[in-house]
């Protein structure tokens, strides 16, 4: 592991031990978590290390006399195979009763037949791909879908007026989804969809695509981004084609807390709806950004450090229903149907469907009183479910509202 690793490590073990006295082995609840701690998506695991110690710090690593140990297992990249060898491995050798993490599709979808013999509750921290949970009755996920966010910002398009869109997303699996929902939700409302535009993942001239975007002479266009430095290279290139004003960009979770710094001028003032904003005002927010901080001075609070809250949340409330018990069948029956508040806003695991039913959030990038940028909520839809099931209708304007926050 590299420095800025062992340094969160070690801090999430301070808190724990600073949290609870010496436990019996007995007395333990072992956590396996499989994360991205190095490589170009270390962002996620940094995150949720750093919110699994935050969350610790404000409610302790004991749940009914049991203490919480989460045992990591770094997984840089896509690997089903090792992903695999490593769930094998915190199953068998360390007899972890609970999975956590998963940022990509493939790894999450080759552990399920391993947690369904084992029988192994495993909330999935990341990974948006709808059909994973299907895979494993023991799948929980504690973030969101693509579909979930995508159809909402559809109704939110034709709220503000635009009869016509063009969408442009990359050309792989999440991009795919996000058309899906947010098109044909679009369309099922009454607007057209003029076209429908894939970027390749290897690409790096976005000129193109956004000339082809301009030529379909629609209202405005929806986007779905693979985000970091394309999502930087593709706004730039947006911006620079004066297209803001006659072409206005409707995104979901380009504008992430952690690259508004870096990504500058360039994403001021634009659209994007997501489950989570930093300047969410709750004091579950609050206080977990007071503990991030405390721990973490540098740290930026993101989705993904929700990710890892909520999976807590889920997690203490588990261990709690089967005191501490090695029963998955129990563990995912008090699991369903869970409501609470997080530092996002409002939670509920759907008993259906074992994602979570959550606000979905309308935001614009603004600067605050320090000339910091920060994504403003302006509207909300409250408690959608996951919209990429076929068995769950798309939204409609007449049974959907958003509600305005100014």
């Amino acid at each position: 592991m590299g420095k800025r690793t062992q340094l969160i490590a070690a801090a999430l073990a301070a808190a724990a031990l600073a949290a609870a006295p010496a436990a019996r082995a007995e007395d333990v609840v072992k956590v396996g978590m499989i994360a991205p701690l190095s490589g170009p998506a270390s962002l996620f695991g940094v995150s949720w290390h750093e919110g699994i110690a935050a969350y610790l710090k404000l409610h302790g690593d004991v749940v009914d006399g049991h203490k919480v140990e989460i045992i990591e297992r770094d997984l840089p990249g896509p690997d089903p195979l090792k992903a695999r060898a490593l769930a094998q491995e915190l199953i068998v050798k360390e007899g972890v009763q609970y999975l956590i993490g998963f940022v990509y599709t493939p790894n999450a979808l080759a552990v399920a037949p391993l947690i369904t013999a084992a029988k192994m509750p495993t909330i999935i921290f990341t990974a948006s791909t709808s059909n994973i949970v299907d895979k494993s009755p023991y799948y929980l996920r504690s973030s969101d879908t693509v579909a979930q966010i995508s159809a909402p910002e559809a109704l939110y398009a034709l709220n503000q007026g635009y009869k016509t869109i063009v969408s442009v997303v990359a050309d792989y699996g999440p991009g795919w989804d996000a058309e899906k929902a947010f098109d044909n939700t679009f369309e099922k409302n009454g607007g057209k969809v003029l076209a429908k535009i894939r970027m390749p993942l290897s690409t790096s001239d976005y000129v193109p695509y956004i000339q082809r975007a301009a030529s379909a002479h629609a209202q405005a266009m929806f986007g779905f981004l693979p985000g970091a430095g394309a999502t930087f290279q593709f706004l730039t290139a947006y911006n620079n084609s004066g297209l803001r004003k006659t072409l206005p960009y409707l995104g979901q979770g380009e504008t992430n807390e952690h690259d508004l710094p870096r990504f500058g001028d360039v994403v001021n003032g634009l659209i994007s709806d997501f489950y989570y904003s930093s300047a969410h005002k709750n004091k579950e927010n609050d206080d977990f950004k007071a503990a991030l901080a405390g721990l973490f001075p540098s740290a930026i609070a993101n989705p993904y450090h929700a990710d890892a809250t909520a999976g807590m949340a889920m997690l203490y409330h588990m261990i709690a229903a089967t005191h501490g018990r090695k029963d998955g069948d129990a563990a995912m029956a008090a699991a369903k149907g869970m409501t609470w508040e997080d530092i996002r806003g409002p939670l509920k695991v759907d008993p259906r469907t074992r994602n979570l039913i959550q606000n979905v959030w309308i935001r614009r990038v603004e600067k605050d009183a320090s000339g910091k940028l920060y994504n403003k909520e302006i509207m909300s839809y409250p408690m959608q479910p996951d919209y990429g099931r076929p068995d769950t209708p798309l939204p409609t304007l007449a049974d959907t509202k958003g509600q305005s926050l100014e």
